[in-house]
């Protein structure tokens, strides 16, 4: 999912915050639990009063963590409380960073195997220098090899991209 931002900016300053009070792993779970909290949608509808909202955040917040209840607070005082949207994924990229890893996508004409799987990792990994977790997705206009997505770059080695490099070197090459 795309995340934008001021969502990166408020997750990253989150994660931050938590890491440095010991309070990753609280912080973790509330946050994993947000789109179960929201899955109505009130918060975000404006037809909804604001006294309303405080309501529903303050049920949230009761079940948080002290850390996580005064970042919701923090928010609606803000008036941001569309940031929670996409909060799960800015945080979880903000926890893999610390790790130093990254996430990614592998699209192939077919599902890989685990072995295939941990292999291309391996090879990602050794490009980029940092660990990735890739996701894989099935895409069968693909003929043959794989294109990865990572870490806003493209890494084609399928059929149809080597092809299309290939015809760009071609019409480009002097004769």
């Amino acid at each position: 999912m795309k995340v934008g931002l001021v969502t990166t900016r408020y997750a990253t300053a989150l994660y931050e915050l938590a890491r440095d009070k010991g309070a990753v792993a609280a912080v973790t779970a509330d946050v994993e639990r947000l789109p179960r909290d929201l899955s109505n949608g009130e918060l975000f509808d404006a037809r909804v009063p604001e006294a309303e909202k405080r309501k529903r955040l303050e049920a949230i917040a009761s079940k948080s963590s002290p850390l996580f209840s005064n970042f919701l607070h923090l928010l609606f005082q803000k008036r941001r409380l569309a940031i929670l949207r996409e909060l799960p994924d800015a945080f979880r990229r903000c926890a893999l960073a610390d790790r130093g890893a990254v996430e990614g996508i592998v699209e192939s004409p077919r599902p890989l195997g685990q072995g295939e799987l941990a292999e291309l990792q391996i090879t990602v990994k050794s490009v980029l220098g940092k660990d990735v977790i890739l996701e894989q997705r099935a895409n069968p206009e693909l003929i043959a090899g794989v294109r990865v997505f990572v870490d806003n770059r493209l890494i084609d080695q399928s059929a149809l991209g080597r092809l299309e490099g290939l015809e760009r070197r071609l019409r480009t090459a002097r004769v």
